[in-house]
């Protein structure tokens, strides 16, 4: 029964508030928990008005919360593991707290989506047809690493596992056949894979115990393992477990280890391993002896890289200034472009390469012969120019001569050859400065491949 203001020693009693509710049940989908739950048996000396769950993340003790009339109510904490608590709220303030104690997992995984061409399959929708605008593959919410290469595709689940599909030939697909896929195909069994860089003919993958391993084509020794016969099933890279960061590239790799070296191997024709040389190596070989290199993309005939000072580097095929050091001279070692040290991320995986600085302003430079360098002209650059005055780009990545990019508010944009729908803004028409795809904000990662791109849309 509810209780009433009365009599006490000290002359007043406090109406209370409610009791908790009761069979508190959670359910969780991409980055939100909705909670459901019985209203209290008792509500106290007023009637409830409104109820307030909690989301605490049990491992930075950071809360988020959201109030409802009734059950059940969403809260979105976003990925990690949370308990979670409810209490009913009166005219007399918020009452006792039920607690999910179990430590609820909200999930932290995305749904996979991809646009573009989709010869062989490598868009994984299980059709060859060509999309305009983002199509998800499947209707799974567990992914949460992509990319896209030149011919196939791949992607990591939230449980570890590993997925690829499109053009198989000499084993790309890495799942021990040589047959095209047009929807994914899981490589091996393992539970494992922690990060997957797919290149024009091959693939690198870490498992979470720093291994490096790969498969596809090894004409050019891409594979690493000092042969060059192709495999269809995962071999590692020696035995060493301090690898790191992983970007393959056209024919070559390139490699950071835990202790901040920079490794690379492959085909060295334009002097993309940054030796000091032009011969390809089928094992991987030290580039110079820095050890403050923080992350590095392997593009189709060169690389980028930016060391933890900030600096960026380039060597390679300069080929239309795709280096950025204003020149088309080829580097057989890194070159620092320019004297900042406010370089974040770099893609240089196609004619034209770009940049997002520490400021989130997004920078291209090399061919812009398709509109691909998002100035508004189709101009060649041999050195970085900005793409408009912004200062909400998240990460730009380019393969082939388009160009897709991420803002920090979750926005997709795009631009360049739009010949087979690669910019994914439902056109065929190539744009020379950046268009929305869709109207969503919640992409968070994506990656792009030969006129393809994976986009994952979720939380990671």
């Amino acid at each position: 029964m509810p209780r009433r203001q009365g009599g006490s020693l000290s002359g007043f009693t406090p109406l209370s508030t409610p009791n908790a509710p009761t069979d508190l049940s959670v359910s969780t989908t991409i980055g939100s928990a909705t909670v459901s739950f019985t209203a209290p048996s008792d509500t106290g000396d007023a009637a409830v008005t409104s109820y307030i769950v909690t989301a605490i993340d049990e491992s930075t003790g950071a809360s988020s919360g959201a109030t409802g009339t009734a059950s059940p109510i969403t809260v979105s904490p976003g990925g990690g593991t949370f308990k979670i608590r409810a209490q009913a709220v009166n005219d007399w303030g918020p009452g006792r707290l039920t607690e999910f104690s179990t430590g609820n997992a909200i999930f932290s995984g995305a749904e996979l989506y991809s646009w573009g061409w989709n010869s062989y399959g490598r868009l994984g929708d299980n059709t060859v047809v060509d999309k305009s605008s983002p199509v998800q593959v499947g209707a799974l919410t567990t992914w949460t690493y992509v990319s896209a290469g030149y011919w196939s595709s791949a992607a990591i689940k939230t449980d570890g596992t590993l997925w690829m599909w499109g053009n198989g030939t000499n084993g790309k697909l890495g799942n021990g056949t040589v047959v095209n896929s047009s929807s994914p195909v899981q490589v091996g069994a393992l539970t494992t894979w922690s990060i997957v860089s797919t290149g024009n003919n091959h693939t690198l993958a870490r498992k979470t115990d720093n291994t490096l391993w790969a498969w596809g084509q090894n004409a050019l020794g891409a594979l690493g393992n000092g042969y060059t016969a192709n495999t269809s099933s995962p071999i590692q890279v020696g035995a060493l477990t301090t690898w790191s960061i992983i970007s393959a590239g056209g024919n070559h790799n390139h490699v950071i280890k835990t202790d901040g070296t920079l490794w690379g191997w492959g085909y060295n024709g334009n002097g993309q391993l940054g030796t000091d040389s032009i011969i390809s190596k089928s094992s991987p070989v030290q580039v110079g002896s820095d050890t403050d290199w923080a992350t590095v993309d392997a593009g189709s005939a060169g690389s980028l890289a930016i060391k933890t000072t900030g600096t960026l580097y380039a060597w390679g095929s300069n080929s239309q200034g795709r280096l950025g050091d204003g020149t088309t001279v080829d580097k057989s070692s890194p070159v620092q472009i320019g004297a900042l040290t406010n370089w974040q991320q770099v893609t240089a995986r196609g004619g034209a390469s770009g940049a997002v600085k520490t400021d989130n302003t997004l920078w291209m430079w090399g061919s812009g012969t398709s509109g691909e360098l998002g100035d508004e002209t189709t101009v060649t650059k041999s050195s970085p120019i900005q793409v408009g005055a912004l200062t909400n780009w998240s990460r730009v990545e380019v393969m082939g001569s388009t160009t897709t990019a991420i803002k920090t508010d979750g926005t997709m944009w795009g631009w360049g050859n739009n010949g087979l729908g690669g910019i994914g803004d439902n056109t065929t028409v190539s744009k020379s400065s950046p268009v929305q795809v869709g109207a969503l904000t919640n992409w968070v990662s994506h990656s792009s491949g030969q006129q393809h791109t994976l986009a994952l849309l979720g939380v990671v």
